[in-house]
């Protein structure tokens, strides 16, 4: 294969495509005419000897091949822009950008509206779109379609770049009133009934099945461990929803000790320590390689660790 008749666009094409899945939405994304993306594809597969998307019912498909190829593409694309990076610093005050952000509601509800604060002060024309673990897959972080995914994470595809903001441990909530306030411990715990609140993954959820005790996250994790059970009454994924239900019922709501700030909105709740052990958890952030380098990309990071390092400092001083 000779280099120099490589056109280095056809890496950048490729990206599209295999994102994309459509040539007619790959050519939209370039700005290009559907025949210029089509001659691209060709190109692309004279290269590499491969058709790289063949049409199945499903629509286009990557080939073994192509699967192959992404990340070393994506690779060598990442690399090419850490070359022809602008050496200036980027300017905040006078950007418009929109940072995509994939949050967990314990990330969007703890971290999230004082990261706005931040911006709106640096960077007041700049905006935050905030999706949902349902909203996004591995790919779409992979392939830079999100900026950041904010989550707890067990596993992760290794080419994604990982960074701990903080770790947090758990309380529980419960109504000023709750017969099982007072004096409240372990025995009188599992007598409460309860509000499970988490989030099963990444991707659509298909509902929680009450018996599979290691999706059910770490505080039933940690119960089982103790051989014990709780009776749970709800199953929410938004913490703000779990603390309406326990200023509204005698439920309790076991959760991450930083959400517990939403309990200053409501004037009859409680905040205990939870009677029993808990492992902390961890709030990772996390982002595409082919957007490490990107100067905006720096600066938004570095304001979320800013941010996340205050409210922590904040808490120690309290």
């Amino acid at each position: 294969m000779n280099l120099s008749n490589i056109d280095l666009n056809l890496l950048v094409y490729f990206s599209v495509l295999l994102r994309e899945g459509n040539v007619t939405k790959a050519a939209e994304h370039l700005g290009l005419s559907q025949p210029a993306m089509s001659n691209g594809l060709r190109r692309l597969r004279k290269v590499f000897n491969d058709p790289l998307l063949v049409r199945t019912s499903n629509g286009m498909m990557p080939t073994d091949k192509a699967k192959e190829l992404q990340p070393l593409v994506q690779n060598v694309l990442s690399q090419i822009e850490l070359f022809v990076q602008p050496t200036i610093e980027f300017d905040p005050t006078n950007s418009k950008r929109l940072f995509r952000v994939m949050a967990s509601d314990y990330a969007e509800t703890t971290l999230l509206p004082r990261v706005r604060t931040r911006m709106a002060e640096e960077a007041p024309d700049t905006a935050l779109d905030i999706l949902t673990p349902s909203d996004v897959t591995f790919q779409d972080i992979e392939l830079g379609n999100v900026d950041l995914v904010m989550n707890r994470f067990d596993q992760l595809p290794q080419s994604l770049h990982l960074s701990v903001l903080w770790q947090d441990n758990f309380s529980c909530v419960m109504r000023e009133d709750n017969p099982l306030r007072k004096n409240f411990d372990f025995d009188k715990y599992l007598k409460g009934n309860h509000v499970w609140v988490n989030k099963t993954g990444m991707g659509v959820a298909t509902g929680v099945n009450p018996d599979d005790i290691q999706k059910l996250g770490w505080v039933d994790i940690a119960l089982d461990n103790l051989g014990k059970r709780r009776k749970i009454a709800v199953y929410t994924r938004h913490y703000i929803s779990a603390i309406q239900l326990t200023q509204q019922q005698d439920l309790i709501a076991t959760v991450a000790t930083r959400s517990t700030h939403l309990v200053d909105h409501f004037d009859n709740l409680a905040i205990m320590p939870a009677p029993f052990e808990i492992p902390k958890i961890e709030l990772h952030m996390v982002w595409s390689p082919l957007l490490h380098h990107n100067i905006a990309h720096k600066w938004f990071r570095n304001v979320i660790r800013e941010v996340a390092n205050e409210i922590q400092a904040e808490e120690a001083a309290k």
